[in-house]
């Protein structure tokens, strides 16, 4: 057996990619997208047409609808070929704006419910900012499911365990990425590898708080940079995994063995915790990785949405 089908004995497997074509050789239970990923699928020969065929279909509508349509097209394609849901992004230009986040978040729902896909197979991305919680929590009541992204904090994971959001994405790697930029030279891979890696670390805490508390939101690991945080992390609910690291999985025969385990957890000593809003914005601040990297995260997915709309306008 290969560590990648040792890992979906204890872990759902998710593929983060837009490139769908690759889906079928590692059979996901889920994928999801982002707009880094799909402006990369869209300079890619095989994905061009799909850009030119949103834009010629809806050409004069706004750029945020066929940017929106052009999502959840490439959605539909990853539906038909996994058995699970498709996460989809809105746009992050709208993270602190959360009536205008809860209004894109429907209209993904209704594009794809138009194209025949039922809302339970779809996740809606939206950065874990307190307007993006917010919004979430509306979401949730309407049984608009979402995916709490770019989170990189324990207030983070709370405030959205307490909404009642279905799915958090913690990044693994990019909270590795901070600290080892942070420790430059004194930096130990080797020490700081595994179960001492701070994004996997992290993603452990936050798994152990919600099957400690009974809170139902799901936990699944991202952003991975190897393969060690991901087998680290073996037994978290969901892991979305790039294509190259589940190659890599599915290249590796090494024993792979449960990592977390909820029974385990339920024992553990720690207390429950509320966050109100002010709370909530002192905690971020006061975690200067978390406050890093959800602003950095937040901007660059901006910056893939602007060229996304630039490849429009020229075609």
């Amino acid at each position: 057996m290969n560590q990648l089908d040792a890992l979906k004995q204890f872990t759902t497997v998710v593929a983060d990619t837009g490139d769908f074509m690759q889906l079928a050789q590692f059979h996901p239970q889920d994928a999801t997208t982002n707009p880094s990923l799909i402006l990369k699928a869209v300079q890619k020969a095989e994905y061009a047409p799909l850009l030119k065929e949103a834009v010629a279909t809806y050409r004069g509508r706004s750029l945020d609808e066929v940017t929106d349509r052009l999502l959840v097209r490439f959605g539909c394609e990853i539906l038909s070929m996994i058995p699970g849901r498709v996460s989809t992004e809105v746009d992050a230009r709208l993270s602190f704006d959360e009536e205008a986040t809860y209004t894109r978040a429907e209209r993904l729902i209704e594009l794809y419910m138009a194209a025949g896909i039922s809302p339970d197979r779809v996740l809606i991305k939206i950065a874990a900012t307190w307007e993006g919680i917010r919004a979430a929590e509306r979401l949730e009541r309407r049984g608009i499911h979402c995916n709490l992204t770019l989170l990189f904090s324990f207030c983070q994971a709370v405030a959205c365990g307490n909404a009642g959001v279905q799915l958090i994405s913690p990044f693994v790697g990019r909270i590795y990425d901070w600290h080892k930029k942070s420790a430059g030279a004194s930096w130990d891979e080797a020490t700081m590898s595994g179960v001492n890696d701070p994004g996997v670390q992290s993603v452990r805490r936050i798994y152990e708080y919600y099957k400690r508390h009974g809170i139902a939101t799901e936990v699944m690991g991202a952003s991975f940079r190897n393969v060690g945080q991901i087998t680290a992390l073996a037994g978290c609910d969901l892991l979305t995994i790039s294509p190259e690291l589940l190659a890599q999985l599915a290249g590796n025969s090494a024993p792979l063995s449960r990592a977390l385990n909820a029974e385990a957890a339920r024992s553990l000593d720690c207390p429950a915790v509320q966050f109100d809003e002010p709370a909530f914005r002192l905690a971020l601040n006061q975690d200067a990785m978390a406050t890093e990297k959800l602003a950095e995260g937040i901007r660059a997915f901006i910056q893939d949405a602007e060229k996304l709309e630039v490849l429009m306008q020229a075609v």
